[in-house]
C-alpha cells in the first residue's frame, strides 16, 4: 500500500531536478588533480515549494526571507554539497539552482529537504 500511495504521490509532482557532485580527476600526462562535476541524480520527478517569511524581531522595519523546500522520493541521498537544479515546466520554463540545506526530513511516501541558493561548492 506504501507503494502505491507513493506512486500517486510522485505523479503529483511536475518539477524534475539533476544533482551535480565533485569528483576528484587526476590528469594522466600532468598528474595534477583536479574536480569534476558529475550528475549524481538525473531527471528525478520532485517538487519545489516556496515559503515567505516576515520578520520584525522588534525593529520597526520589517524582514522578509523566502524558505526553498525540495521534496523527493525517500529512496534517493543528497549529500551535504550537491548543486542541485531544479527545472519547472509551466507555461514558461524556469531552472533554479540550490544546495542542500541541513538535514533531510525523511517520511515514509516523501523526504523534505530544505534548499538555500547554490553559492558554489565549498
Amino acid at each position: 500500500m506504501v507503494n502505491a500511495q507513493r506512486k500517486t504521490l510522485e505523479r503529483l509532482w511536475k518539477d524534475r531536478c539533476t544533482v551535480y557532485h565533485r569528483v576528484k580527476v587526476t590528469d594522466p600526462k600532468t598528474k595534477l588533480t583536479d574536480f569534476d562535476e558529475k550528475p549524481l541524480l538525473q531527471d528525478q520527478p520532485c517538487k519545489l515549494s516556496f515559503e515567505t517569511l516576515n520578520s520584525t524581531d522588534g525593529d520597526h522595519v520589517a524582514t522578509v526571507a523566502q524558505s526553498v523546500k525540495l521534496f523527493i522520493s525517500p529512496d534517493v541521498e543528497i549529500p551535504a554539497g550537491c548543486k542541485i537544479v531544479v527545472t519547472r515546466f509551466n507555461d514558461l520554463e524556469r531552472t533554479f539552482t540550490y544546495s542542500r540545506s541541513g538535514e533531510p526530513g525523511i517520511f515514509t511516501n516523501h523526504q523534505e529537504i530544505m534548499l538555500e541558493p547554490f553559492k558554489g561548492y565549498a
